[in-house]
């Protein structure tokens, strides 16, 4: 028995080849972050995987480090069925706790995970102030 078309069915088709060519932009989707102090350094692990390091953008701020990345991938060979990694860009932004060097910001891309190694500077850093009496 064959199966009816249903009136919506062609329209559907139709629709799904339409979107098919169009990059996907997903912007604001987070990526989990660690952020610690260790000797005067403030230590930033972000997991970046897929990645490579010249579409990682990393600025700094004052006291405010973003982290924007943005990738996109070769067109498919043959017809897709299902295809979700055309276009991909994430940004973040975080308040720093203390103010740092902007000229000490090292960084590396290493397995999917980016760490960047910024050193506090030292008029900024907190400081305990002794009451007295």
């Amino acid at each position: 028995m064959a199966r009816r078309t249903e009136p919506f069915d062609t329209f559907e088709r139709m629709m799904e080849r339409m979107f098919e060519d169009l990059p996907l932009e997903r912007g604001g989707e987070g990526y989990p972050v660690d952020i610690r102090e260790e000797d005067g350094h403030l230590i930033v692990d972000a997991e970046m995987p897929g990645f490579k390091s010249d579409e990682i953008n990393i600025s700094v701020t004052n006291d405010m480090l973003s982290i924007e990345a943005e990738r996109s991938s070769e067109p498919p060979k043959g017809r897709p069925h299902l295809q979700e990694r055309q276009f991909t860009r994430v940004q973040r932004s975080f308040r720093l706790p203390s103010a740092i060097d902007p000229e000490s910001v090292e960084a590396k891309l290493e397995d999917g995970v980016l760490h960047i190694d910024m050193q506090e500077t030292e008029s900024q850093r907190t400081r305990r102030i002794e009451v007295k009496q």
